[in-house]
């Protein structure tokens, strides 16, 4: 009789547990935030007679990866100017006086139309009372360089499709890994973008005043592999992955692209395991394949939870 009281208690309190989780998981799902593919101007600023536009997705500055695009004018006619070459380099400064930056398109990319320069940043931190973000950023007129400072503000992603993560690599090496797309997956295959950098160490002392740039450096990483299974986590998912979804491998815009396959909504994780040009290993385990209903499934130490 004990045993049998002890087994419905425990029953009731995980369904109770699982109520609860479901719950919370739904209330999630309804913050997620609609896909946008439009650039909105996020900061306007006016120096030597020029007015420089940054603009992002949405208007708004995030942690992860943002595209960014810059356009100069005349500010008081508002024409375009013709730029020849626009620099940005965002750096962090911390309470302790500490200051990094994060992986970011230093030389920005002229459009083929010449009315604006591309390029993207993935911001690590939000902003807080603590963290302070500013942007140095330069544009070349007619060979001569304007140079700027320029506060901004990263607020939290709040779209859990476009997480990233940062990890040091077994060649001593940090990297990042930043999710650009989807940012609304659905149910089925989706195409699975992602941006793979490394910090570049610096070898030698800073050769010019604060800040200078290649004491801030990152690249994108080059013929990399970016091994792939999602699996559902949650207990009462048995930790499940899904068929045909294709490892991460660079492609011509900079990004590593992939296929994954959500065979439902809730919550994902994108198990990776990173392998180098010489197919070393540099982070990322296999997960167990057994379907383990009732036990939270096993995570790769390389993974990027997602939910939608």
């Amino acid at each position: 009789m004990n045993k049998a009281i002890l087994f419905l208690a425990v029953l009731c309190f995980t369904m109770l547990s699982c109520t609860k989780e479901k719950t919370d998981y739904e209330a999630e799902i309804d913050t997620v935030v609609p896909e946008s593919q439009e650039f909105k101007e996020a900061y306007t600023i006016h120096s030597d007679g020029y007015k420089i536009s940054i603009e992002a997705l949405n208007g708004t500055l995030y942690t992860g990866y943002n595209q960014l695009r810059f356009k100069v004018s005349n500010s008081q006619t508002n024409q375009p100017v013709k730029a020849s070459a626009i620099t940005f380099l965002p750096i962090m400064t911390s309470g302790d006086g500490t200051q990094v930056s994060c992986p970011h398109q230093y030389h920005t990319s002229l459009t083929p139309d010449g009315t604006s320069f591309l390029g993207y940043s993935v911001f690590t931190e939000e902003s807080t009372a603590g963290r302070n973000w500013h942007l140095y950023l330069s544009f070349t007129i007619a060979e001569q360089i304007h140079s700027i400072k320029q506060d901004i503000s990263i607020q939290k992603q709040p779209n859990k499709n476009l997480n990233m993560t940062t990890f040091i690599g077994k060649d001593d090496e940090q990297y990042f890994i930043a999710l650009a797309a989807p940012q609304k997956p659905k149910v089925g295959e989706n195409e699975l973008i992602a941006g793979i950098y490394k910090f570049n160490r610096p070898t030698s002392p800073p050769v010019m005043s604060f800040p200078d740039p290649l004491q801030f450096s990152y690249t994108a990483v080059e013929d990399y592999i970016l091994q792939l299974d999602p699996r559902m986590p949650e207990p009462s998912m048995g930790n499940h992955s899904s068929p045909n979804n294709k490892d991460l491998t660079k492609h011509t815009d900079g990004l590593y692209h992939g296929l994954v396959n959500y065979t439902m909504t809730g919550n994902w994780t994108l198990n990776f395991i990173l392998l180098n040009q010489n197919g070393r290993i540099l982070k990322g385990t296999q997960v167990p394949t057994d379907f383990t209903p009732g036990v939270v499934g096993v995570k790769s130490d390389l993974h990027i939870d997602i939910l939608f």
